[in-house]
């Protein structure tokens, strides 16, 4: 199942506004791997050729820890989605900080969203799918399969990839989904079939991957 107990991270708010100082911590970690795999999918990668993610998640992890007493005075959003803003304003700095004038080209490499998040690619998907291919024999064959399901997935509607990336890979739940793109619960799930129908289609027509890649 998709994200985490939302129990978990309320009992964990709880003990922080307690005065816990081991619960921040521990409700940071709740929610690191998924912040990971948000990284890895969505850092620009020409940065990623410079910065890791561990490194990006340590300094929103800082970031979080010092902004948590605003936010729990006025926490106006789920602390996941939170923490998915603290870690899209930490791409964005790192694509300045790290490209210079080259991030005014940003869009290029990785499309931002309504909200200025940075979106997902059909580059990157098709890597995310690729990765799947994972026996030795098959390893030579990656590079043509990416180049095929990156053709695939291009042919996609830009929100279908991103409800794909969000549900499939980064493990939104149907409401986290619907509150990212500001659309209705019921329409984030029903959008999510109809693109995650689209994408088993698409892959139906990729040589190498009916037989070799799971969905």
């Amino acid at each position: 199942m998709p994200g985490q107990d939302p129990r978990d991270t309320t009992e964990l708010l709880l003990l922080v506004r307690d005065g816990d100082q081991t619960a921040a911590g521990a409700l940071f970690d709740l929610h690191r791997k998924r912040l990971e795999t948000m990284v890895r999918i969505r850092l620009d990668r020409r940065v990623r050729a410079r910065l890791g993610v561990s490194d990006v998640i340590q300094d929103v992890h800082a970031e979080a820890v010092r902004r948590l007493p605003k936010y729990l005075a006025k926490p106006d959003m789920p602390f996941f989605l939170w923490l998915r803003f603290l870690t899209s304003q930490r791409m964005a700095l790192a694509c300045r900080e790290h490209l210079g004038v080259q991030a005014r080209d940003v869009r290029r490499e990785v499309p931002l969203d309504r909200a200025g998040r940075p979106g997902v690619t059909s580059v990157v998907l098709a890597q995310q799918l690729a990765a799947r291919v994972t026996a030795p024999s098959q390893a030579a064959m990656r590079k043509e399969l990416r180049g095929r399901l990156n053709a695939a997935l291009d042919t996609m509607d830009e929100l279908d990839r991103e409800i794909i990336s969000l549900r499939h890979f980064e493990q939104l739940t149907n409401a986290e989904i619907a509150t990212e793109l500001g659309i209705g619960v019921s329409a984030a799930s029903k959008r999510y079939i109809r693109a995650f129908r689209r994408l088993r289609e698409l892959m139906s027509t990729v040589p190498g991957w009916t037989n070799e890649g799971r969905l």
